[in-house]
C-alpha cells in the first residue's frame, strides 16, 4: 500500500508537468517578408499586394486589422504576446502598403499563423 502511495505522489507531478508542456503552444523564429496590407482586402479581394497605402491606412484607421501578406500567399497575423493582449495596427500603420521584413516568434494553429513581431522594417527597393 505503501509503494502504490509513493508512486502516486511521484507520478501525478510528473503527468501535471507533461500535460502543462503539451498544451503550451510552440514558436519559431523566423523572418517574413510581405505587404502589410488590411486583413479584409487580403481575403475578400485576393490581391497580391495592397491597392495603395492611403487605401491600406484608411482601412486600418476604421478599424480592419493590418496583416502582412507573403508572396506565397501566407498571411501573418501580427499580435502581442501580452495579457491581455493589444491591438498591432498601430505597430504596423507606418507600414501600410509597403513591403517589409519582420522578424519575431511565430505561432501556428490549424492553418492560421500569427507572428509576435520583435522587429519590423520597409524591405529595400533592389
Amino acid at each position: 500500500m505503501k509503494l502504490a502511495s509513493l508512486a502516486v505522489r511521484v507520478a501525478l507531478p510528473i503527468v501535471l508537468v507533461a500535460l502543462v508542456w503539451a498544451g503550451t503552444p510552440k514558436s519559431t523564429n523566423v523572418n517574413v517578408k510581405g505587404y502589410v496590407l488590411d486583413s479584409a482586402c487580403a481575403f475578400t479581394k485576393g490581391l497580391d499586394k495592397p491597392i495603395s497605402a492611403g487605401c491600406a491606412t484608411a482601412c486600418a484607421k476604421a478599424g480592419s486589422p493590418l496583416v502582412i501578406l507573403t508572396d506565397d500567399g501566407t498571411i501573418y497575423w501580427p499580435i502581442a504576446d501580452t495579457t491581455p493582449s493589444v491591438g498591432q495596427n498601430e505597430k504596423l500603420l507606418p507600414f501600410a502598403g509597403q513591403k517589409v521584413t519582420a522578424s519575431g516568434k511565430s505561432y501556428e494553429r490549424n492553418g492560421s499563423r500569427a507572428l509576435v513581431i520583435e522587429k519590423i522594417e520597409p524591405l529595400a527597393s533592389k
